[in-house]
């Protein structure tokens, strides 16, 4: 089980960290593009107030969100806002979701969030430590991927990987990072482990903050070395 507990702290730190850096913006700013197609720097961060209260639905039994529709209607009423506004909402919503994973509670059960995805519930304060540290590299503001935290970094590419992992539409490949750990995914119950530990597999290697820009769909790739075909497209997330 993951450390949830530490995972909050991690949360927390965070959101100071994003918070700080918003703040620096004004309301022409946030009314600027994102660094995801289609959304302003105000739909990332009502995104990730109305996350906040979406995972507190899932810690609580609750459906994650009402509806997809009802999902994107809430990002799109609130994209608009002021910038102090949003940095309230994102600051009240973070602490909603604080208070609502501070409560003692069996944290091995499992809880279902969107899509009908299913996961251990001490798994969720990780979910929102990627929301977090994601969205403040996509709000385009000096964070980068590579001034991640080294420890979410590998985390985030192990989580990744695993969610690639017997993925239809991804073949077999290892991810190879500088520090020469290889992590197979894709197609990987297809292939023999003898025929992975020989090498007879695409590799894709690189830095760590390449291959999780990669992985994540926030790089195209063109940084990695790739060894025994071609870079495949992988599917959204």
């Amino acid at each position: 089980m993951m450390d949830h507990a530490r995972d909050l702290a991690s949360v927390r730190e965070a959101t100071d960290r994003l918070l700080t850096a918003a703040a620096k913006l004004d309301n022409a700013a946030v009314a600027e593009p994102s660094r995801l197609p289609g959304w302003t720097r105000g739909h990332v961060l009502a995104h990730l107030a109305r996350n906040a209260d979406a995972l507190v639905n899932v810690l609580e039994g609750r459906p994650m969100y009402v509806s997809e529709g009802a999902r994107d209607a809430d990002i799109e009423r609130d994209a608009p806002r002021p910038l102090e506004v949003q940095l309230a909402d994102v600051r009240q919503s973070a602490n909603r979701f604080q208070d609502a994973a501070s409560v003692s509670a069996d944290w091995s059960r499992v809880v279902e969030l969107r899509n009908g995805v299913t996961d251990s519930a001490s798994r969720v304060p990780f979910r929102r430590w990627i929301e977090v540290e994601i969205h403040h590299v996509d709000l385009g503001i000096g964070y980068e991927l590579e001034d991640l935290p080294e420890e979410f970094m590998q985390r985030e590419i192990n989580f990744l990987t695993e969610r690639f992992r017997d993925h239809p539409g991804v073949p077999t490949l290892v991810i190879k990072q500088d520090d020469g750990r290889l992590i197979p995914t894709g197609a990987v119950r297809s292939v023999p482990p003898e025929q992975i530990e020989s090498g007879h597999h695409l590799t894709v290697s690189g830095s760590r903050a390449d291959l999780l820009g990669w992985l994540a769909g926030r790089r195209d790739g063109s940084a990695l070395r790739v060894d025994g075909g071609t870079l495949p497209a992988l599917p959204p997330l």
